[in-house]
């Protein structure tokens, strides 16, 4: 049948109408696919158990890592500093220090029997221990901080265990008022690195101050000018700015760079471990002190990221793997381990909760305690940059203290128990010759201790006072 040049242009145009439209629907389809998958991706990164390829989660492993990296050696490094170990020494322990790291993270991630929380939980060095440990090497040595660490994680194991029995007895006022003492009790541990250091020969001069002071600087302008996530690298940023600053001022100490090897496996046992009494109680106080950060910690963990409470099983978990890890971390000659609030915050603004996703972070904190040039960069690090960026860091566990004192209430009771213990702990301990006719065990314990001497005050007067029914019927 022949057709008119009008009929073919018709058809012509009709065809490229059908042309069109079926590239719309492609495009359309594609579009939605691209949307469903990504949808399926967030869906899963927002889901415990969601699944997901480990490449494509290891960017998000990656950011939980980097949160937490140097508030996980900052504390091995202050020790490290007091105990004045040799710079093979130092680095050993850093370097185990991101084991243990890894080790734990892993472990609350997927727990053995009851020991783990099962939850997505980043676990570090605790700056819980470093004031005792620093005042029990002064005196003792090392060797009897690492014998306290492992006999009170057992304290810590049997608590988690038992936390269902014991988590009535301390209220979250006991709680505020311990991290508030952590805080003040680490001031005199920041300015120390902030001046170059306990026993520098060249404490308080200007070159160290200078590289404290632009450290500080950095992390503050970091934290200003960036949004978001970012937020979480600003200690990172200031590290990298004063070692920069220190090397253009010849201040790097180079000698941890002999002979090193590219790739090392780490060491057990590198300290042979003592067992001091004195040691191991106050230790064991502070590991009761953990064990009710650590439920702080779930609570909040859970909130943010589930949008629920916590079961009794995953915070009995979370403290026994603490607990466990700790344990194992003594063993390799490093402090104990907590949960970190740094990566608590990164997942109240992600959402990111995917285990496999955290897991993939925890292995990379395994591989990093392969490559002794890791331990040997941060072993080289001036303590006075240390000092820089993590004297603010100190500041906020204070201010997180009275965050937490706020949540609590502030009813009569509730100020007076603070009132009281934070007096006694902090006032006291700052003048050890009132302890001076107590046997030598207590002073071991809280002459130089405020954290323990203000939790013991804190417990004994919320067993002891009356309810608040009874403080408001005294008053009217």
């Amino acid at each position: 049948m022949s057709t008119t040049p009008q009929q073919e242009v018709n058809q012509h145009k009709n065809q490229q109408s059908a042309d069109q439209a079926a590239s719309s629907a492609q495009s359309d389809s594609s579009s939605t696919n691209n949307q469903a998958t990504g949808a399926a991706s967030m869906s899963a990164l927002r889901s415990m158990d969601g699944k997901i390829s480990f490449w494509k989660g290891l960017p998000f492993g990656l950011q939980h890592v980097m949160a937490m990296f140097v508030a996980n050696l900052a504390p091995i490094f202050l020790v490290a500093a007091a105990a004045h170990m040799s710079p093979e020494e130092s680095a050993l322990v850093i370097q185990n220090g991101l084991l243990v790291a890894g080790l734990g993270t892993c472990l609350q991630l997927y727990p053995l029997w009851r020991v783990g929380g099962k939850l997505p939980m980043v676990t570090g060095i605790s700056f819980t221990y470093v004031a005792a440990a620093v005042a029990i090497v002064s005196h003792q040595g090392y060797g009897v901080v690492v014998g306290a660490v492992i006999a009170g994680g057992f304290v810590e194991l049997i608590l988690g265990l038992t936390a269902n029995w014991w988590r009535r007895f301390v209220p979250p006022i006991v709680s505020a008022i311990v991290v508030t003492s952590i805080g003040f009790s680490l001031l005199s541990v920041g300015a120390q690195s902030f001046g170059g250091g306990a026993g520098a020969q060249d404490f308080g001069s200007w070159q160290n101050l200078t590289l404290a002071c632009v450290s500080l600087v950095a992390c503050l302008a970091f934290q200003l000018l960036t949004r978001g996530t970012a937020k979480q690298l600003s200690v990172l940023f200031g590290l990298v700015v004063g070692y920069l600053l220190a090397l253009a001022m010849h201040m790097v100490d180079f000698s941890s760079f002999h002979n090193l090897q590219i790739v090392s496996l780490p060491h057990a046992m590198p300290f042979k471990p003592e067992f001091d009494a004195g040691a191991i109680i106050s230790f064991a106080l502070l590991y009761v002190v953990s064990s009710v950060e650590v439920i702080g910690d779930t609570t909040a963990l859970c909130r943010v990221g589930l949008d629920r409470t916590p079961t009794d099983r995953e915070m009995s978990g979370a403290i026994a793997g603490d607990g466990a890890i700790s344990i194992i971390s003594g063993l390799f000659g490093c402090l104990p381990l907590t949960s970190f609030a740094q990566n608590i915050g990164l997942v109240a603004m992600t959402k990111v909760v995917n285990r496999k996703v955290i897991f993939s972070g925890g292995l990379l904190l395994v591989l990093a305690s392969f490559v002794p040039g890791i331990a040997a960069i941060f072993n080289s690090l001036p303590q006075a940059v240390l000092g820089g960026c993590t004297i603010m860091m100190f500041g906020n566990i204070i201010l997180s203290g009275f965050q937490m004192i706020a949540e609590a209430g502030f009813s009569q009771r509730n100020i007076t128990i603070a009132a009281l213990s934070l007096t006694v702990g902090i006032g006291f301990t700052q003048v050890h010759d009132i302890f001076a006719n107590f046997p030598a065990l207590f002073q071991s314990i809280f002459a130089s201790n405020c954290i323990a001497m203000s939790f013991v005050v804190a417990v004994i007067a919320n067993l002891v006072l009356p309810s608040e029914e009874h403080f408001l019927a005294s008053q009217s």
